[in-house]
């Protein structure tokens, strides 16, 4: 695993603030040339320290507006890779993890609202493997991000 220096640490963080700065801009920053800049970024893609580009989206603007946690209970020893499959399918789901505890997984949704939150999760409840639920709707959220760059992880 690629261990970053200060400099790598700055340029990850002027990334994540905002993807699109160009990397004259972040040399400028770092005390670099914007090639040396280039050069650095491209061997955080390639060692998947940076493992992609994206846009964030408030999916309230686009109509999303219930998120949900799903509690996952599954037969047996469902597999992650089958529950994982079978999850893909339905694009209110947004992320989804295994996790300890009774549950199987853990299942973040999004749905425009309640009937469309209802309908999602007959659907997931009706995958073969799965036994039952149980969710718990997000009222407010009070903190997100990234992972903190300013802590030294050793």
């Amino acid at each position: 695993m690629l261990r970053l220096d200060e400099i790598d640490r700055r340029i990850v963080a002027s990334l994540a603030a905002d993807a699109r700065t160009s990397y004259r801009t972040i040399g400028a920053e770092v005390g670099l040339s914007a090639s040396a800049v280039k050069r650095r970024v491209d061997r955080l893609l390639a060692e998947g320290v940076i493992e992609r580009f994206t846009t964030v989206l408030d999916p309230r603007a686009l109509g999303w507006t219930v998120e949900v946690f799903v509690e996952m209970f599954c037969q047996g020893r469902t597999p992650p890779g089958v529950i994982g499959t079978a999850l893909a399918k339905y694009p209110e789901v947004v992320g989804a993890y295994t996790i300890t505890g009774d549950p199987d997984a853990m299942v973040h949704v999004r749905a425009s609202d309640t009937a469309h939150l209802e309908a999602t999760l007959e659907r997931i409840r009706s995958e073969p493997f799965v036994i039952r639920t149980r969710s718990v709707m997000v009222l407010s959220r009070l903190l997100e991000r990234q992972v903190p760059l300013d802590l030294d992880l050793g």
